[in-house]
């Protein structure tokens, strides 16, 4: 342990030797103790039942601690949600980290604990990883890349062949906090707010909703780089049918409305991290959005719009005001290192 009494992260920690060994012991096998990872292979041996869906992304966010959050949690609500958005049920993560030289130990630390946290109420385990240190000026502070693997439930059939004309979108929450919370923190951008992340794990409540419903929920999706907006035209053009959306349906806080109009952001862009919409057959458009709303992470939720047979491949946003107007996909980068 003499060598974690360091302040700071050096390259002694990446080298494969002892220091790394120390690391490993004290912080990363101590902090996730489970008969996959304590195996210390380079990789593990798990058992599925049938088909799995395997997900994996890399976080580089800027600043790594936020209201909200950290870059830890948010590594593992992005996999654990990216596995359920495929209509299956997350059970376990690898777990890679690309720390920069001259990150403290102490925050090294609270992000593992946040992970350990966020990924035991996922349900998911820690099952393998990787940890590199690179030199100061190569990295920034700390880069987190997991891979989930999950079992595809028994009832869920999540494809965009599914949707069809009269289908309805849903959202669970309140668009663009995570977004917002970051920009509010963001060196040379900082403004008084009390926004906070949305950071948060959907597998349970997207896994209810196959469990009641089944193969009549068509699509899951969450919108998180690049908004509400890119993910409804990218389903546009997948299908070649139109969607049609309500700007008065759509749930945006006060706060973030009035953030987002301070910087001059249009909402529909700025990323989510707790935020899906599933497309539904029109017939349980009711009952899904009741038993969404008695969930903690759905509690907002609300039908923003539905799938047409007009204009193929377009969104259409219908304004408070009774006018129209296309929505069209995020072009170049309006909210850089937000996930």
């Amino acid at each position: 342990m003499d060598n974690l009494a360091l302040e700071n992260i050096n390259l002694g920690h990446g080298s494969g030797g002892r220091m790394t060994r120390d690391l490993l012991d004290n912080i990363i096998f101590k902090t996730f103790n489970n008969p996959y990872l304590n195996q210390k292979h380079d990789g593990s041996i798990v058992k599925f039942k049938g088909e799995i869906a395997i997900s994996t992304d890399s976080f580089v966010v800027s600043p790594i601690f936020f209201k909200g959050g950290n870059i830890g949690e948010l590594a593992v609500h992005g996999t654990v949600n990216d596995v359920a958005m495929c209509g299956a049920v997350p059970k376990y993560l690898s777990l890679a980290f690309i720390i920069e030289e001259g990150l403290k130990i102490a925050d090294f630390v609270t992000i593992v604990n946040a992970i350990k946290k966020a990924a035991d109420a996922s349900g998911v385990l820690i099952i393998t990883g990787d940890t590199k240190v690179v030199e100061r000026g190569k990295g920034d502070k700390i880069f987190i890349n997991t891979t989930g693997f999950g079992e595809v439930h028994p009832k869920g059939s999540i494809a965009t062949d599914n949707i069809k004309v009269g289908d309805k979108i849903i959202i669970n929450g309140s668009i663009a906090q995570h977004g917002m919370a970051i920009m509010s923190e963001r060196q040379g951008l900082e403004f008084e707010s009390d926004i906070v992340s949305d950071t948060t794990n959907l597998n349970f409540l997207t896994n209810k909703l196959l469990d009641v419903f089944g193969n009549k929920i068509h699509f899951f999706r969450d919108p998180t780089r690049g908004g509400l907006s890119s993910v409804l035209s990218e389903i546009a053009t997948d299908i070649n049918k139109g969607i049609a959306i309500y700007e008065s349906k759509i749930p945006l806080e006060k706060q973030v409305a009035a953030a987002c109009e301070i910087l001059g952001l249009d909402p529909m862009y700025v990323a989510n991290e707790g935020v899906f919409i599933t497309i539904v057959d029109s017939s349980i458009e009711n009952e899904v959005v009741a038993l969404m709303r008695k969930d903690s992470k759905g509690k907002n939720t609300s039908c923003i719009g539905e799938v047409t047979g007009d204009h193929p491949s377009k969104v259409i946003m219908h304004n408070t005001i009774g006018g129209k107007r296309i929505v069209t996909p995020l072009i170049g980068e309006q909210l850089p290192r937000i996930c």
